[in-house]
């Protein structure tokens, strides 16, 4: 009886480390993420208050806005993301959160023409109705037993649905179908939130070295990045008041 008690408290007290090393791990992932969001929030507005004075673009917003750097500017922040994705293995993760930073700093300057659209106020707004929803299923993903990773497959398709209407409708300019890519988007986003922080939380072993545990949560941020930012971006489009 001894014997099965001291089993039984050595295996509590490993659980109990494993549950403290995967809060520790999460709080990186969540910082991480955290940063980056706040230096894309300041190079946008930094962006914004260069390219723009009194009402009228300046050399600089001109250059970012209507010159063929524009489409630079959009598309590096795509081709950046995946070529992180793709030699993240090989990176020391030092020079993958530099990476990442980097790519958010880019983020910021493409997401930095939504202050010519949008007025500040709704823009505000709506960035405080994402972080809600984000919180609310990302807390949803961890705490579930519920296994989620049936809904990965209809995510992603949800998700390249997405990307074709888009496309298709930068030719067409549909109101309604803007609206209808806007509120699926929504509900893709809002479950990809959910799905990642399961799997970024599943992702967790205990016996990684602090190299390979700082690259899975560099990376296990950036997912949770891009869910926000899309999640933000779409709600924007639904709720955001234009100039």
């Amino acid at each position: 009886m001894a014997l099965e008690r001291r089993r039984m408290t050595r295996a509590q007290a490993e659980a109990a480390q494993i549950d403290v090393g995967l809060r520790q791990y999460m709080l990186g992932v969540y910082n991480h993420m955290t940063i980056g969001l706040a230096i894309t929030g300041l190079v946008a507005l930094g962006a914004h208050f260069a390219a723009v004075q009194n009402g009228v673009l300046t050399p600089f917003g001109q250059a970012i806005y209507l010159s063929p750097l524009k489409w630079v500017i959009m598309l590096a922040p795509i081709g950046m993301v995946f070529l992180f994705a793709a030699r993240l293995h090989r990176m020391a993760s030092s020079t993958a959160q530099v990476v990442f930073w980097i790519y958010a700093a880019l983020m910021g300057l493409s997401l930095s023409s939504i202050f010519l659209i949008y007025t500040g106020e709704s823009i505000t707004r709506v960035f405080f109705i994402a972080a809600g929803m984000f919180a609310g299923m990302s807390l949803f993903g961890y705490t579930t037993k519920r296994d989620l990773t049936g809904m990965g497959s209809f995510l992603f398709m949800g998700l390249i649905g997405i990307l074709i209407a888009s496309v298709v409708n930068i030719f067409l300019a549909s109101s309604a179908l803007h609206f209808a890519i806007s509120v699926i988007g929504v509900l893709v986003f809002a479950g990809l939130t959910a799905y990642d922080t399961q799997n970024i939380k599943n992702e967790y072993w205990e016996g990684d070295d602090r190299e390979v545990q700082a690259k899975k949560s560099i990376y296990g941020a950036l997912r949770l990045y891009l869910d926000f930012i899309n999640l933000f971006i779409m709600l924007l489009s639904l709720f955001g008041n234009r100039e």
